[in-house]
């Protein structure tokens, strides 16, 4: 099943190109196209980004903490551990991203799309989720340990071990997914829906040998 998502209100072509000194950052930026640049050592806490669309961007040593982002478009992007935590994220999309140990712990996403990214061992503690969708996306290893999962969709998705402790899995859906072991609390798991091939991962978690 797939969830309705609201898609960035955002006109590409209307989008100015202007190149902008990333260190000098403005408290908020918005209607830019930023692409094919290296970003590094950026601190920018509390900035706002507005109707913007960001290709081939490479952001390294560096932290966005309680950002807020709107009508984005990420698209061929690396925000490998980038610090994100106590951000804002709405109307945004990230396409063949790759956000490897990036950190959206306490973060807020609403209306977020993510396809064919890498984001093993991001980190999503405490964050909550809603009209959220992962498809064809890597996760291992990542972390949503309490975080809040309203209308979540995980389609295609690689979520080998990652942590689901403390996390009502009611109504989710993993049963397009691919796993061998993830770790969850057996009183969160009631209302989740698996494939019958996954049975055996969800035994071990009650003890039971199959035979």
């Amino acid at each position: 099943m797939r969830g309705k998502i609201e898609h960035p209100r955002i006109h590409v072509e209307a989008l100015s190109d202007e190149l902008i000194p990333f260190l000098e950052l403005e408290d908020e930026l918005h209607d830019r196209l930023i692409e094919n640049r290296t970003i590094e050592n950026l601190e920018a806490d509390k900035r706002s980004f507005d109707r913007m669309v960001f290709r081939n961007v490479t952001v390294t040593s560096s932290a966005l903490e309680q950002a807020e982002f709107t009508d984005i478009i990420f698209e061929n992007c690396d925000f490998s551990n980038v610090n994100f935590s106590g951000s804002l994220v709405h109307r945004t999309e990230f396409r063949k991203c790759k956000i490897i140990g990036a950190d959206f712990s306490s973060s807020i996403l609403q209306n977020v799309e993510l396809t064919d990214c890498i984001g093993d061992y991001i980190n999503f503690r405490y964050a909550k989720f809603k009209h959220v969708r992962f498809e064809d996306c890597s996760l291992i290893g990542s972390d949503f340990y309490a975080a809040a999962l309203h209308h979540f969709f995980l389609i295609q998705c690689n979520i080998n071990q990652i942590v689901l402790a403390g996390t009502k899995l009611k109504g989710i859906d993993l049963s397009q997914c691919q796993f061998h072991s993830l770790t969850v609390n057996l009183e969160d798991l009631e209302g989740c829906t698996i494939a019958a091939d996954q049975a055996p991962a969800f035994a071990k978690l009650l003890g039971l040998n199959i035979i």
